[in-house]
Order: structure tokens, then C-alpha cells, then sequence
């Protein structure tokens, strides 16, 4: 069975490589439009640099499109109080079709992320973790997860980690090909089509 499962995780480490590869080739005429788009519409570096920790407690720093107008003091603290205010129309744009997350295929291709996994999280959050909770850091985190296309931030966060650490637990490769089939459906279609649905995947 142990055996099994290190295989599973060899196979998803050669899908992580060659699907974070093959999306980067794809949209990098996407990521050009957006990196003028971003240096045009907003001051300030084009990637938002934050923070996070993956697996086995490593940190490591995630990588999105900058949406936000910078302000050092509101990120260095997490201060999301301002992010209202902070958020640019092009960046609002960028967040709704989750455009802004793409450069996690960076993270991914290097190895601190999956494309499928729990979300990574603030260290701040991890040094409260129950022992329950820090069973999430056993796997790489992912761009998406089980909780992502289960209601994802509609969801209480209690529930989140338990669909986090549920993903953990009964992982394979066929259910992380369930999850991107939807996590595409819901980037398409929108998350709106899927609040009614029965959460499970």
C-alpha cells in the first residue's frame, strides 16, 4: 500500500513538471499582455511576492499578478483590511478569471507547489495549527484542492482544512484528475453554476 502511494506521488511530481511546463509554454502570450497591462494601469512590480509554507513546514515565497496598488506596510503585516481599496479595476479583471494565479505555475515547475493540493498558507496561521490541521502540510500545496471546487472561500475555514486533510488521506491520481476537470469547469463556467451542487467531488 506504502508502496503504492509513493508511486502515486512519483506519477503526480512528473504531471506536476510537464502540466506546469506545457501551461507556461501555452499562455505566455497571455502573460505578456498581462505584464504590460499591469505596467501600464499600476506602479510597482508586476508579481506579488508573499510568504508561505508548503510542505513539511519548508517556506517558500508564492508568486501571483499584482492586483493591488502596493502598499508595503498592509503586506508586510497582512493587513487585508485595505485590500478594498488597494484593489485596481485591471486587477479585479485579473481576479475573476483567476488570471492572477498563473504565475503558480512557477511554483509548481520548481517544486514548492503541486497543481493539485491543500492551498499554502501564512506562517502565522501554521504556528496555531492542531495536530489535525498540520496533517495538510504532508503533501506539497496545490493551485487548487478539494475545497477549492467544494465552495472554496464560501466555506468556513474548519471546513476547509477537513476537506484539505480529506484530500490527503484518500489521494490519487484519478481524483486529482477530478479536480482540475472541475477546477476548469468552474474558471469557465464560473462558481456561481456550482453553489447548488451537493459539496464532494
Amino acid at each position: 500500500m506504502q508502496s503504492n502511494r509513493k508511486l502515486s506521488l512519483f506519477i503526480k511530481r512528473i504531471i506536476d513538471i510537464l502540466g506546469s511546463g506545457l501551461g507556461l509554454l501555452i499562455i505566455l502570450p497571455l502573460f505578456i499582455i498581462v505584464i504590460i497591462l499591469i505596467k501600464v494601469t499600476m506602479p510597482g512590480p508586476i508579481f506579488f511576492k508573499q510568504d508561505r509554507v508548503g510542505k513539511d513546514k519548508k517556506a517558500f515565497q508564492i508568486l501571483k499578478f499584482r492586483t493591488m496598488k502596493v502598499d508595503t506596510e498592509a503586506e508586510k503585516n497582512l493587513d487585508f483590511s485595505k485590500d478594498k481599496n488597494r484593489l485596481t479595476t485591471s486587477g479585479r479583471v485579473l481576479r475573476r478569471t483567476k488570471v492572477d494565479e498563473l504565475p503558480q505555475l512557477l511554483n509548481v515547475f520548481s517544486g514548492d507547489m503541486s497543481l493539485v493540493g491543500p492551498r499554502p498558507t501564512v506562517g502565522i496561521q501554521v504556528d496555531n495549527y492542531t495536530e489535525f490541521q498540520t496533517q495538510r502540510l504532508n503533501m506539497r500545496p496545490g493551485m487548487t484542492g478539494l475545497a477549492q471546487v467544494n465552495g472554496n472561500i464560501t466555506l468556513p475555514w474548519k471546513q476547509r482544512i477537513e476537506y484539505d486533510v480529506e484530500y490527503i488521506r484518500n489521494f490519487s491520481i484519478l481524483l486529482d484528475c477530478k479536480i482540475l476537470i472541475k477546477t476548469v469547469a468552474i474558471v469557465l463556467l464560473g462558481e456561481r453554476k456550482f453553489k447548488k451542487e451537493k459539496h464532494g467531488i
